[in-house]
C-alpha cells in the first residue's frame, strides 16, 4: 500500500459503456486516480505487469480470459496488486472461487457508487470488501457447500494458463478455428490442448467441456452458449 498520493485504479471492463462510466464515476473522487482501462483478462494482466496499480476493478465475464483467471495470474506476478470483483450474478461458484484465488472484494453491478468507491479504499488498506448480498451468502453458506457436486471453489486440477484460455473459447461455443485466430496458434496446438484437457478433467466431449465451465466459474452460466 502506498503511504502518499492517490489510490491508483486500473479498469477491467469489456463493455466501453460501463467502462467509461466506472471511469468518469471514479475520477470525480479526490484520491482515486483512474490509471488504464483493459478489455479482456489477458490485456488485465499485461497492464498489470506495465502499471502496477493499487487496485484493479474486475469484471468476471471477459473474453479471452475471463476475470477469476486473470485474478490468479495477477496475484502470482503482482501480489502487491489488490483485485475487486464485479459481477452481475452473487452466484455461489463465482464468489467461492474469488475468495478461493485470494479476491480484496466480490461487488455486484447493482452496487452503488458510494459502494465502489469504499470498497476500493478498503481493498487499499488491505482489508476485504462484500456488496450486501454477497456478504449475506458468506454469512449463510453452509460448510459443506464448498464441496457440493459440480462447484469448484479452489485450484482447477492442473490446467496451464493456455488450457484455461482454450477451455473458456471452447466453452463460449468457439470451433476450434476461432479459438486458433483468437489465440494466434495452430489449429493442431488448439486440438492437442482440448485431448489434454479433456484427459484431465475425464470429459469426452464438448458440452460436458462448457458444463465443467460453468460449474467452476469460467464463464458466467448467463451466457448463451452455441456448441459448435
Amino acid at each position: 500500500m502506498k503511504a502518499l498520493g492517490p489510490i491508483t485504479v486500473l479498469l477491467v471492463e469489456d463493455h466501453q459503456i460501463v467502462r467509461e462510466g466506472l471511469r468518469k464515476l471514479l475520477e470525480s473522487e479526490r484520491g482515486i486516480e483512474v490509471v488504464g482501462e483493459a478489455i479482456s483478462g489477458r490485456q488485465a494482466v499485461e497492464r498489470v505487469r506495465e502499471l502496477r496499480p493499487d487496485v484493479v476493478v474486475m469484471d468476471i465475464a471477459m473474453p479471452l480470459l475471463n476475470g477469476l483467471e486473470a485474478t490468479s495470474q495477477i496475484r502470482l506476478t503482482s501480489p502487491e496488486t489488490r483485485v475487486l470483483m464485479l459481477s452481475a450474478h452473487s452466484d455461489d461458484a463465482y464468489i467461492e472461487r474469488a475468495m478461493a484465488l485470494g479476491a480484496a472484494g466480490f461487488l455486484i453491478k447493482q452496487s452503488s457508487a458510494h459502494m465502489l468507491k469504499d470498497a476500493i479504499r478498503e481493498a487499499h488498506k488491505g482489508k476485504t470488501f462484500y456488496s450486501p448480498e454477497v456478504a449475506r451468502h458468506l454469512h449463510n453458506r453452509r460448510p459443506e457447500s464448498k464441496s457440493r457436486p459440480g462447484r469448484t471453489a479452489g485450484k482447477l486440477p492442473e490446467l496451464t494458463p493456455r488450457e484455461m484460455e482454450v477451455l473458456q473459447l471452447v466453452a463460449e461455443g468457439k470451433a476450434n478455428k476461432q479459438v486458433a485466430a483468437e489465440l494466434g496458434i495452430s489449429i493442431k496446438t488448439v486440438e492437442k490442448h482440448r485431448d489434454h484437457l479433456m484427459r484431465k478433467l475425464a470429459i469426452h466431449d464438448t458440452a460436458g467441456l462448457t458444463r465443467y465451465a460453468i460449474s467452476a466459474g469460467i464463464i458466467e452460466s448467463s451466457v448463451q452458449l452455441t456448441i459448435l
